[in-house]
């Protein structure tokens, strides 16, 4: 298998067939496929390298309603210190976003939470940053962040996510634009095809073993 996931499947409800065990089906199905791609990339594997600098950048991206049942939301983050990965999640949104500035805008804001935890955690280490960038496709959502023009349509996310707007502006964090062909979190929000994920895995810092 060359990706873990098939990005042609499209999973729905069907209401009218009978109830199967979930779990077992997920065993039997995702499973199988995820291992064989794991068999197959055995030799790959994430790149530390030594003397890497201490500038932290964080990558964010959103796949709005990409769940076919309740329609959510995924979100996907992923924090580098220097060139390497130190943390990524992906990670389905608890409220339904009506629009994908709106998905990609609650996703921001968790992103934001990740940059702050890492600059507290480098004061540990005696390390100060300033500014944390985090890396966003979405124009409609970096806009937001930055105006504090409320708008009737975008009203309700202010105030449930103003958290990262205050931010930006206490200049904790800022919000940048990356196309959204290296928009590395991408890989961490659904399937892809073929050459998409393998030059994303390598934005990630996947690569070959040297034994």
């Amino acid at each position: 298998m060359k990706t873990p996931m098939s990005s042609d499947t499209k999973l729905m409800k069907d209401e009218e067939c009978e109830s199967v065990d979930s779990t077992k089906y997920q065993g039997m199905i995702a499973v199988k496929r995820i291992f064989r791609y794991i068999k197959g990339t055995m030799h790959l594997g994430l790149w530390y390298p030594k003397g890497t600098g201490i500038e932290t950048i964080v990558y964010v991206d959103s796949d709005h309603a990409r769940d076919y049942v309740d329609r959510k939301s995924t979100s996907g983050i992923c924090t580098f210190v220097g060139c390497c990965l130190t943390s990524w999640f992906s990670k389905k949104q608890t409220a339904l976003a009506i629009s994908t500035t709106e998905a990609e805008y609650v996703s921001a804001e968790k992103a934001c939470q990740q940059a702050l935890w890492m600059k507290q955690a480098l004061i540990d280490y005696d390390v100060r940053l300033d500014d944390v960038p985090i890396m966003c496709d979405n124009k409609g959502a970096i806009d937001l962040s930055k105006n504090p023009v409320q708008h009737s349509r975008t009203k309700h996310i202010e105030i449930r996510h103003h958290f990262l707007r205050d931010n930006v502006q206490k200049g904790h964090i800022s919000i940048k634009k990356v196309p959204p062909v290296d928009n590395i979190a991408d890989i961490l929000t659904k399937p892809l095809k073929r050459e998409s994920f393998n030059y994303l895995r390598l934005g990630l810092g996947m690569m070959e073993h040297i034994s």
